[in-house]
């Protein structure tokens, strides 16, 4: 069995780095909503380069699976996926342009359906979804109408959310972990157990024995 205060210190190591991880992401994604255009800039790169690794990986598995009934179709989605990241990578405001209509398209036909739905149903979520529906309309016809101007902001500023809400969510995750795991190991340690033998011997409880102590470290 390892010791708790090792395994202790161990689990404040992990959390700690997991609260940098979280920081870091953080700052990137300040950095990334004060600089929509650089943010936009890097998202389309790491999608191109996340498509050409992808489809690298994808043909070395349809290599090794060949002779079965599904080697051409990951061939042919791993070529797919390869041509896809050189675009990508090769004309990055291009693509830009491209996703950012396609996410205004989706804004657009994911408020009307929300409107139309929640007219028509009118269930106990009316008013939540109508008021979905009307802001996911407006917001497509912002995009919309600010084609391809909005190209170089909308991903970019998406991007950067999603890195702050992650990055708060790790730093959060991290340093509550520390906290945690600072409180267990504290009430483990054998100044604990002493203090614990000193209140039984003043309240009158018979204290228990050095095994029954250990099977309770082991137990925990």
């Amino acid at each position: 069995m390892a010791d708790p205060a090792t395994e202790g210190r161990r689990l404040r190591r992990s959390f700690g780095r997991l609260a940098v991880l979280g920081a870091l992401l953080v700052v990137a994604g300040l950095v990334g909503l004060v600089y929509t255009g650089l943010a936009t800039l890097t998202s389309m790169l790491l999608f191109g380069w996340l498509l050409l690794i992808g489809g690298f990986v994808g043909l070395l598995h349809a290599i090794d699976s060949r002779g079965t009934n599904y080697f051409w179709l990951g061939v042919v989605v791993a070529a797919l996926n390869i041509a896809a990241g050189v675009v990508v990578i090769r004309h990055p405001q291009g693509t830009a342009e491209a996703l950012t209509m396609f996410a205004a398209l989706l804004f657009l036909t994911g408020g009307v359906f929300r409107l139309v739905g929640s007219v028509v149903v009118r269930g106990p979520q009316f008013g939540w979804t109508l008021l979905q529906g009307a802001f996911g309309l407006l917001l497509g016809l912002l995009v919309l109408f600010d084609w391809p101007h909005s190209s170089l902001y909308v991903l970019g500023l998406f991007f950067s959310l999603a890195l702050l809400f992650d990055g708060l969510g790790l730093l959060a995750m991290g340093l509550g972990g520390r906290r945690v795991v600072s409180m267990v190991s504290d009430s483990m340690t054998p100044d604990s157990v002493t203090s614990e033998r000193s209140e039984r011997r003043v309240t009158g409880e018979p204290s228990a024995s050095p095994s029954e102590e250990r099977g309770k470290w082991s137990k925990e």
